[in-house]
């Protein structure tokens, strides 16, 4: 199995210790120290951690996509807002092992599936740990988010080969009940209680750019620092925008240095996790996805779509990673791909950058995706 993030041994020299006692106080001082020195600081704690010239690479898969009665106000899967997406059943085994292989030929060496529901059935959980031992049988990693758990349903999910469970806090607990009122935090930080207590690691962030304050996305971080264990994972997401739900009556979308500080910040606090920059990144530019590796993140998703909304194409994260030196388990898949794949029959489109589109996808997608790419923040 491929490793999910290269860690590096400790030598003996000084270490940060790993500490569950952050104060919102002390979040804020790092957050609002110059900018040079909290990059300094972020990438010290990063390389005495991590290899700094690492990336982890997963995918992810929606196995059960719309129709969730939870009413979370960011999200294009909820039954409580129009949408436009078509709820849909649970998929079938073979489909999702299917899609797993690809996503390991791509260069995935996690595998996550997510289904949007409030709780799974003890039926469906049934389903879910075939496809859980099934993508394990591949060699990869596995990870799935089912909303929330029990622990003999925890306890099931171990005993089928999960490695990791996704259950995100989303925001602090002061902006919580804004964005969602059909349960509250408590319930978010028992489930991620039954993950680790069933022995499975956990992946838990948040969501930045819903309208909430800094201190918010702080708070947030405080929050998942001062866990008994801190996430094995730490997913940062930039909102992806969603007609039709609450959150786009108050989204801002987060200066750029103010995203990096974040995760700066991130890393600080929890130094022996993976930091990832999740959904959203194709409103990043380069330039901004750099900065944030600089500051500590180390896992990316690939892939054209996370769940419902896009993700950068698969090419543009190669050719980024090329330039800065980065190795990943893209770099084998590239190898093979260009020893074995027979000729691709896609289209160019040229804009500023260039890009090439899959198969079968429409010109106004391919000019969609590079606008969203060049995509800057208004002076």
């Amino acid at each position: 199995m491929v490793p999910s993030a290269k860690t590096k041994p400790d030598d003996g020299c000084d270490i940060e210790p790993v500490r569950h006692d952050w104060t919102l106080g002390e979040a804020e001082a790092l957050y609002n120290a110059p900018f040079s020195d909290l990059m300094f600081r972020a990438q010290a704690v990063h390389r005495r951690r991590f290899d700094p010239n690492h990336l982890e690479t997963a995918s992810l898969l929606s196995i059960k996509t719309g129709g969730c009665p939870e009413d979370c106000g960011y999200c294009s899967q909820s039954a409580h807002y129009d949408t436009g997406l078509k709820a849909t059943r649970l998929m079938d085994k073979a489909d999702v092992i299917a899609t797993a292989e690809r996503a390991k030929a791509a260069g995935a060496a996690r595998f996550c599936m997510a289904a949007a529901w409030r709780s799974p059935k003890d039926r469906d959980l049934d389903q879910v740990c075939e496809m859980v031992s099934a993508v394990k049988g591949l060699g990869m990693e596995t990870c799935v988010t089912l909303g929330m758990l029990t622990a003999p349903q925890a306890q099931r999910l171990r005993e089928a080969g999960l490695d990791f469970y996704n259950h995100n806090v989303d925001t602090s607990p002061e902006f919580y009940g804004q964005i969602i009122t059909t349960r509250i935090l408590q319930d978010r930080v028992d489930t991620l209680t039954e993950v680790r207590a069933a022995g499975i690691k956990v992946c838990s962030g948040g969501i930045i750019g819903m309208g909430e304050r800094v201190v918010d996305r702080l708070g947030m971080l405080v929050l998942l620092a001062n866990l008994p264990s801190h996430p094995d994972s730490v997913p940062i997401n930039l909102w992806n925008e969603v007609k039709g739900v609450p959150v786009t009556e108050t989204a801002e979308r987060p200066d750029p240095i103010s995203l990096a500080r974040v995760v700066a910040v991130a890393r600080i606090l929890m130094p022996q996790s993976v930091v990832r920059l999740s959904a959203g990144r194709q409103y990043m530019t380069d330039e901004l996805q750099t900065l944030c590796l600089l500051a500590g993140a180390n896992s990316i998703f690939i892939g054209d779509a996370l769940l419902t909304t896009r993700n950068p194409q698969r090419e543009r994260d190669v050719e980024l990673l090329g330039r800065l030196g980065i190795k990943s388990s893209l770099d084998q898949a590239q190898s093979d791909n260009r020893q074995s794949a027979p000729a691709n029959d896609a289209f160019t489109v040229t804009d500023a950058q260039s890009r090439v589109c899959r198969p079968r996808e429409t010109l106004e997608e391919c000019q969609e995706e590079a606008r969203l790419r060049d995509w800057r923040p208004p002076e």
